[in-house]
């Protein structure tokens, strides 16, 4: 469409006009429907999007990560796990390993024994935390070396955590984007249900409109406009509610917990405003063509 004839869709024609009731149950709820279906799709984007960046932070985190346990009589701990630095130390692609404090053990296994859990009279194993260089390092071989120079040191380099976790994460995003066109099939459902109970309960006037000459692509038109603008004025409400909700979630540094990284990010703040006019989009074609299909119908 031209910008001439996106201004004479929306400007329309008062005696077409008339043949679409301005109020009643089908504007309403064909207002209510969109804005219910914006506000759902307003989340459903949000949690696809999170997901998404929750399965690059999965990925990334736990790719670049790797922890050694060392399992050793006491007498030998300190001993073995001087040695396993050393190794890392020498082992390329290895960027920092450090042992892990008993502080830093004790807050590992708080959530799971409390936070009076006696580390120090217990026989926990020593833990090495491993940061690797973008190119990574040798699994298989470093391994090998442990193996044969520190006999109760196991390596975990996180693989068997990465891949489901981030398999998850990727599928919640495809959920998140399939619930968006569910939403939306739904909207097109209502909306045909609507402009189909509009043109039933106004088929005297077009029936009129037709005596008089009226065409049926220009009856129509009337409905197709008023029909797309309700859609769109629904669609505008619930994506600015959906926008304010997200915004008042907790941060995801206060207690919101997991659920807080549910909130857009930087310019993923404007794909809701793409919303209203899709919801648009939608409107316009079911309308299409249910007046269509209903005006052929009628006497």
């Amino acid at each position: 469409m031209s910008v001439s004839q996106i201004v004479e869709f929306i400007v329309g024609d008062a005696q077409a006009d008339r043949a679409v009731p301005p109020s009643g149950y089908t504007a309403n709820l064909t207002t209510f429907s969109a804005a219910a279906m914006a506000f759902l799709a307003v989340f459903a984007l949000a949690l696809s999007l999170a997901a998404g960046r929750l399965a690059d932070r999965w990925s990334d985190e736990l790719a670049r990560s790797s922890t050694l346990r060392i399992s050793a009589p006491a007498d030998q701990k300190e001993t073995q796990t001087a040695t396993a630095l050393r190794v890392l130390e020498t082992t390329p692609g290895v960027a920092s390993a450090r042992a892990l404090t008993d502080a830093e053990q004790r807050a590992l296994l708080e959530p799971w024994f409390g936070p009076d859990l006696p580390v120090d009279t217990l026989p926990i194993p020593q833990l090495i935390e491993i940061i690797e260089e973008s190119v990574g390092y040798d699994a298989a071989g470093l391994r090998l070396r442990l193996t044969a120079e520190v006999p109760g040191a196991v390596l975990d380099d996180h693989t068997r955590w990465r891949r489901p976790l981030v398999k998850a994460a990727s599928r919640l995003r495809v959920l998140g984007w399939l619930s968006l066109g569910l939403i939306g099939t739904a909207m097109a459902a209502m909306i045909t249900l609507a402009a189909q109970a509009a043109l039933s309960a106004n088929a005297q006037v077009i029936a009129v409109l037709r005596q008089v000459g009226a065409r049926d692509s220009y009856i129509a038109r009337a409905f197709v406009r008023r029909f797309t603008l309700r859609g769109l004025t629904g669609a505008a409400v619930g994506t600015v509610a959906a926008m304010v909700a997200i915004l008042l979630l907790p941060s995801a540094q206060g207690e919101g917990g997991f659920l807080t990284g549910l909130g857009f990010q930087g310019l993923h703040w404007f794909w809701p405003l793409l919303i209203p006019l899709l919801a648009a989009v939608v409107a316009f074609v079911a309308t299409r063509t249910a007046a269509g299909r209903k005006l052929r119908e009628l006497p």
